[in-house]
């Protein structure tokens, strides 16, 4: 590796890292909070898997680092969790911004919500698929199983297709936190 691509090895590890210690920081709290109505620790990680902002990235190192799961259950569990709302807000993500724009506050969030997506989404625009799958796979801020979904309808992306872009993203994002929670893990002792 020459000296460039390790300082943007560096600089991309910085950002995974931080994205991951926050969307933790958050998923901890909700992990706490979940865990005090007695819910078994496999459910509190399938419910903040679904989460929107947390999703998978904050699952993964609660099952592991928290709950002290194996990985592959963690990772089994957080996307499954990651995916359940993914189908719902492909086929009602329409009617439920419809509903709500007819309200002006409800209006205003989805002229802001459309923004920030059609912002953060302009791989998925250019490069449809592959741009949807690499979108949700890197687990960056604004990121994710949820803001792709947004993006494929917003974009006009089929059903179908948009389903197996998220999963593959979804999949992709699994295999980047696990190995660095792992690694947080040792470091951590």
């Amino acid at each position: 590796m020459n000296r460039i691509d390790k300082k943007l090895f560096f600089v991309i590890a910085i950002l995974v890292m931080s994205q991951l210690l926050g969307a933790e920081s958050i998923g901890h709290k909700t992990a706490v909070w979940l865990s005090g109505f007695g819910l078994k620790p496999w459910m509190v990680v399938v419910l903040i898997s679904m989460l929107p902002i947390i999703e998978l990235r904050g699952a993964i190192p609660i099952a592991i680092l928290f709950f002290h799961m194996n990985p592959v259950e963690a990772v089994i569990l957080s996307v499954i969790g990651n995916m359940i709302p993914i189908p719902l807000i492909l086929l009602f993500m329409d009617q439920f911004f419809k509903l709500i724009s007819k309200v002006k506050t409800g209006k205003r969030f989805t002229d802001w919500l459309f923004a920030r997506t059609r912002r953060k989404g302009k791989s998925i625009e250019k490069y449809e698929a592959i741009g949807l799958i690499g979108f949700v796979g890197i687990p960056l801020p604004g990121t994710g199983g949820w803001t792709g979904a947004f993006a494929a309808n917003i974009f006009g992306l089929k059903f179908w297709r948009s389903l197996l872009c998220v999963f593959l993203g979804v999949l992709i994002a699994a295999a980047i936190v696990t190995p660095l929670t792992l690694l947080g893990k040792v470091a951590i002792g």
